[in-house]
């Protein structure tokens, strides 16, 4: 069974700076677009970011634009969201998806991660 593997959360204080990586060892993630997700307790899971696999394009929730920055490397199979200017209200357990689109994230998911905890603390 195919699962991605996210890691990089941890508990930082606010204004501060995370970077997530999502991975994956069964799976070329070169050849799907990637999405960031989070869930806060009590909240829906909310897409947060996305990158195609095709060229590159990204796309970003308002609340995270010009803090959050999404990144693949292909070499390494790694999917990368650097968060920055953390606020207490990007406390959230954040994974990763891989989307069956290679173009955008459509929503329809292949491949999901178990997630990893980003705790901001104010």
């Amino acid at each position: 069974q195919v699962q991605l593997e996210e890691s990089g959360g941890d508990l930082v204080q606010y204004g501060g700076s995370l970077k997530l990586s999502c991975t994956a060892s069964a799976v070329n993630l070169g050849y799907f677009a990637i999405g960031w997700f989070r869930q806060a307790p009590g909240k829906e899971r909310e897409r947060v970011s996305c990158i195609s696999a095709s060229d590159g394009r990204t796309d970003y929730i308002d609340s995270v634009k010009d803090r959050f920055t999404i990144s693949r490397d292909n070499a390494k199979n790694t999917v990368y969201l650097q968060m920055n200017s953390l606020k207490p209200e990007d406390s959230a357990i954040y994974y990763c998806a891989a989307d069956r689109s290679k173009y955008f994230c459509s929503g329809s998911i292949a491949y999901w991660g178990q997630g990893t905890h980003v705790t901001v603390s104010s």
